[in-house]
């Protein structure tokens, strides 16, 4: 899981070698950055997605110690306070995300149970991934601001970045079959 102190600034310059051996320094943190960036293959991220990510984050954390998400985010937003705690500020959108997933969390669930395969079950799942589509699926059904594609295209990102090989690939399965009801649903609505 991403650590809350990724992407904190650094005043540590690391030195690093040049494609031709020279050494250079680089800020730490920016050499963390493109180091994941290219070893990942994939483009580097705004703030929606780093606040999507801090979310599956403070959800998993909830659900393996047992504790109620907001209160995470309300620890977290206390942690950040005292500079010296090296925890990073929770985002508006974070927390946005995480009391929906809480306050939705039945029919989030209900949702993405009834589009596993009958040999899942939704309990069996990888936590990291029950928190990425719990995030996906929030925004899919509570989060018009969010286009489908948007939120179905980082909740494959995310697995891919957390998770197993093979993870992406149920997890794009059950987002899209998401993804086509609530269109559906919003195209009958329409008519």
């Amino acid at each position: 899981m991403a650590d809350d102190n990724v992407g904190a600034p650094s005043s540590a310059d690391t030195p690093l070698q040049n494609e031709s051996g020279e050494q250079t320094h680089q800020n730490q943190s920016s050499a963390q950055e493109r180091s994941k960036s290219t070893r990942s293959g994939f483009k580097r991220h705004g703030s929606r997605y780093k606040a999507r990510r801090r979310a599956v984050d403070i959800l998993f954390e909830a659900e393996f110690r047992d504790q109620d998400p907001v209160y995470v985010v309300e620890q977290r937003r206390e942690l950040s306070q005292d500079l010296e705690s090296g925890v990073l500020p929770v985002s508006d959108y974070t927390a946005t995300i995480v009391a929906g997933v809480a306050e939705n969390l039945d029919g989030i669930d209900s949702a993405i149970a009834s589009h596993l395969s009958s040999t899942w079950r939704l309990d069996r799942i990888p936590a990291v991934d029950r928190a990425v589509m719990r995030v996906s699926t929030w925004e899919l059904l509570h989060n018009e601001e969010v286009p489908p594609k948007v939120a179905v295209s980082e909740g494959i990102e995310l697995a891919s970045e957390y998770s197993t090989d093979v993870a992406p690939a149920y997890v794009n399965a059950v987002l899209d079959d998401i993804a086509g009801e609530v269109q559906r649903s919003q195209s009958n609505g329409e008519s």
